[in-house]
C-alpha cells in the first residue's frame, strides 16, 4: 500500500510517502514539506500549499492519503490556520478522487510507539528505525507526515465516509463507547486516544 501523510501547517506542511507490503514493512518513497512565505496573505499561502500536495499527488500516486486531526487548544490563530490548511488538503485530495483517512495524535503515537503519550522525539525516532534511516528526517513536520503514514498503513481505520467510522467513539471528555467488542489494537488505541483527552484536550463547547 502506498499512502501520503499529510502534516497539515500553513508555514511548513509535512509530506510524506511510503509503501508497506503484508508483512507490515515500510519503505520510505519521499519526504519533504510544502512551504508558504509568511509575507503573503494567507489565501495566497494557501494556494501555494495546495499546489504543492497536487503535485504531491500526482507524482507519487498514493492510493490512499492520511492526514492528522486538527485539535482546538488555547492558541485559537494557530488552530484556525492549521484547520484552513486541512481543508485544503482534503479538498485536493477530494479533487485526485482518492480515499482519505483522518488520524488524531494520539492515534498516530500509539501506532509508532505503542504509547499515545509519547513525546516528538520518540516518534521522530521510531520513524527513522522503521523505515532504517540513520536518522529522523528534517523538519520535524517532515518526520510527522511519515509518521501519519505509517499509522495509517499499518491500522487502516479512520476512513472518511467508511462503515466503520462510527464503531468506536471517543468523546472529547475523553469517554470510550463502541458498537462491538473491540480488537485488543483498537482498545489499545482508544485508550491512548481517551487518555490524550482528559488530560488537556479543550472542548469548545465549554469556552
Amino acid at each position: 500500500m502506498r499512502v501520503l501523510g499529510i502534516d497539515p501547517g500553513l508555514t511548513r506542511c509535512g509530506l510524506g510517502v511510503v509503501e508497506v507490503d503484508d508483512s507490515r514493512r515500510a519503505r520510505l518513497v519521499s519526504v519533504g514539506v510544502a512551504r508558504s512565505s509568511p509575507d503573503l496573505a494567507t489565501h495566497f499561502r494557501l494556494r501555494d500549499i495546495a499546489a504543492a500536495i497536487r503535485e504531491a499527488l500526482e507524482q507519487y500516486r498514493p492510493e490512499v492519503v492520511a492526514i492528522e486531526r486538527v485539535f482546538a487548544h488555547d492558541n485559537l490563530q494557530s488552530v484556525t490556520t492549521t484547520m484552513q490548511v486541512m481543508g485544503v488538503a482534503m479538498s485536493c485530495v477530494g479533487e485526485a478522487g482518492l480515499p482519505l483517512a483522518v488520524h488524531t495524535p494520539s492515534e498516530v503515537k500509539a501506532a509508532i510507539t505503542g504509547n499515545g503519550t509519547a513525546d516528538k522525539a520518540q516518534v521522530q525516532h521510531m520513524v527513522a528505525r522503521i523505515l532504517g534511516l540513520k536518522s529522523p528526517p528534517r523538519p520535524a513536520d517532515a518526520a510527522d507526515a511519515l509518521a501519519i503514514a505509517i499509522c495509517h498503513a499499518w491500522r487502516g481505520n479512520g476512513l472518511l465516509g467508511a462503515g466503520a467510522d462510527g464503531d468506536i467513539h471517543v468523546t472529547l471528555s475523553g469517554g470510550v463507547s463502541a458498537r462491538k467488542t473491540m480488537t485488543p489494537a483498537q482498545a489499545q488505541w482508544a485508550e491512548a486516544v481517551a487518555a490524550s483527552r482528559r488530560k488537556g484536550a479543550v472542548d469548545p463547547r465549554r469556552r
